[in-house]
């Protein structure tokens, strides 16, 4: 395990309940570091604290506003242990990672057990986490803050997009909202209409 650019490391562990419910190579990683923001701020590993209310998976997992219960393509037993500088999230399902893309709920299985996955990040963290936006914005002296996130305008989603797109740091929280109330905007939209002419 060898994250660079940490800018955030997460205070004691203070659930051991919830340490012992998780699978152990999560717990192992948390037992070394309670979770961190690595790569300049790029992936941000949750960790078992009740403050900050951003780095915690309890609440990330469990509170009343659990990923789970706003994404119905969740189960409850989903783990969001982290996710990266625009929101998306990375889950443990079954003992594997799965990617949430927060903006569309699109969920993508990787195949890879966590320590895998952590292994790939810390070889090629751009590639692997798709954060060349990030780095772009981080080019541009962008200086991504632990509690914040990118907020991309229009979505990255949209085909709007395509014509480029806008990038600035907001609260996790505001990006969280944003990215839940876009999710069930889109979800709610009728079926694409594939018949021609």
């Amino acid at each position: 395990m060898n994250f660079s650019d940490i800018t955030y490391t997460g205070p004691a562990i203070d659930d051991v309940v919830l340490l012992e419910r998780i699978d152990d190579a999560h717990r192992a990683l948390l037992e070394r570091t309670n979770g961190l923001i690595a790569f300049g701020g790029g992936l941000h590993i949750r960790g078992i604290c009740e403050e900050p209310a951003w780095h915690s998976l309890k609440a990330a997992w469990e509170g009343p506003e659990a990923y789970h219960r706003l994404y119905p393509e969740l189960l409850a037993d989903d783990v969001p242990f982290a996710q990266d500088a625009f929101g998306d999230q990375w889950l443990l399902r079954d003992g594997f990672v799965i990617r949430l893309n927060a903006e569309d709920a699109v969920i993508t299985e990787t195949g890879l057990r966590l320590e895998e996955f952590i292994e790939a990040a810390c070889d090629d963290p751009v590639d692997f986490l798709a954060l060349e936006l990030f780095e772009e914005w981080r080019g541009d002296g962008g200086v991504l803050e632990p509690g914040m996130l990118l907020r991309i305008h229009p979505p990255a989603c949209s085909e709007e997009a395509l014509s480029g797109v806008s990038v600035v740091a907001v609260t996790a929280r505001q990006r969280f909202v944003e990215l839940v109330n876009l999710a069930h905007a889109i979800r709610s939209l009728p079926p694409a209409d594939d018949a021609v002419g």
